[in-house]
């Protein structure tokens, strides 16, 4: 398995990566948006509500 960014050979330090620039790229892509996992199907109707949308601020 070479590294997903560049290609070249992985160190077993950075694993899958080869070097931390890569490691560093790929979790910029993350944190950006670039990479997302997608939901099949999933329509916004069949998602779960969210209780927290609109309710009544509760004491404890």
């Amino acid at each position: 398995m070479s590294c997903p960014i560049c290609q070249k050979p992985p160190l077993a330090v950075y694993r899958p990566f080869c070097c931390k620039r890569c490691a560093d790229l790929d979790l910029a892509k993350w944190l950006s948006g670039a990479y997302s996992v997608p939901i099949d199907g999933a329509d916004e109707d069949d998602l779960p509500e969210d209780p927290f949308v609109n309710s009544e601020p509760q004491r404890h």
